[in-house]
């Protein structure tokens, strides 16, 4: 432990960095990987609701994890996936249903957003773990890293698939402290969903918004730490030299 602490010093030291945080945590749908790429791969063909559409089925899909956790009636992420997206099919009824299985399948294979790997590869050369914690079933998530091309910059992928239960549940969020050894402010944890960042922020991490949308806040009494309009923010906050960032901390 004494040498992987002082590899991650040597590495903070060597590429500028000021953030002493031992992991880097991710969710995955929305802050690594765009939720609205399989509609905009077939918008022409759904037409012009194509974004409500997609707005619609991530609301579904999140509701679902929501209600079937409260339940106790687990089903896992790749089934509520599917039933969002029905739900979304008879929502729209003039969306041709045979694209039902394109829009799964691109779903299956979305793309990351631009600023992914540099900012994962640039996290990586601190020695720090990188790591992914999402709703995912262990198989999405193996697909949607292999389709980005991120699994060199990924230590660990954490699903909450084997709890049988979603986030924000604290027991998702300690997979990753349990299985790290960790204190949750060492680790750092970024989302683009604020409903996530607050129950990250309740269970003890500390927390950077990926506030891609430019959404108002909420969520008040579980404020993130920083808030960032894309993760390359938390690349230009953490460096003691470089590109003034953007960045703010959140009113608390």
């Amino acid at each position: 432990m004494t040498d992987a602490i002082a590899l991650q010093d040597e590495g903070r030291r060597k590429h500028g960095l000021k953030d002493g945080r031992q992991a880097y945590v991710f969710d995955a749908y929305g802050t690594l990987f765009d939720v609205h790429a399989a509609v905009r791969r077939h918008a022409e063909a759904i037409g012009p609701d194509a974004q409500a559409f997609s707005d619609l089925w991530r609301v579904k899909q999140l509701e679902y994890t929501w209600v079937t956790s409260l339940m106790g009636q687990y089903r896992d992420f790749r089934a509520l996936t599917e039933d969002a997206l029905d739900f979304c099919l008879g929502r729209f009824p003039d969306v041709d249903r045979s694209l039902r299985a394109d829009l799964l399948n691109a779903y299956r294979k979305l793309d990351c957003f631009v600023e992914v790997p540099t900012v994962l590869a640039k996290l990586r050369e601190t020695g720090a773990r990188i790591a992914i914690l999402s709703n995912g079933t262990p198989e999405m998530l193996k697909e949607a890293v292999e389709t980005a091309g991120i699994g060199a910059f990924i230590d660990d992928v954490f699903s909450i698939d084997p709890l049988k239960i979603y986030k924000t549940a604290p027991a998702a969020y300690a997979l990753v402290t349990s299985t790290y050894r960790l204190a949750a402010p060492d680790i750092a944890f970024q989302s683009s969903n604020r409903w996530d960042i607050a129950g990250a922020k309740a269970f003890g991490f500390t927390c950077h918004w990926i506030n891609r949308s430019g959404a108002p806040e909420e969520y008040a009494d579980l404020a993130p730490d920083m808030v960032f309009s894309s993760l390359e923010g938390l690349i230009l906050d953490t460096c003691r030299t470089g590109p003034e960032t953007t960045a703010k901390p959140s009113d608390r």
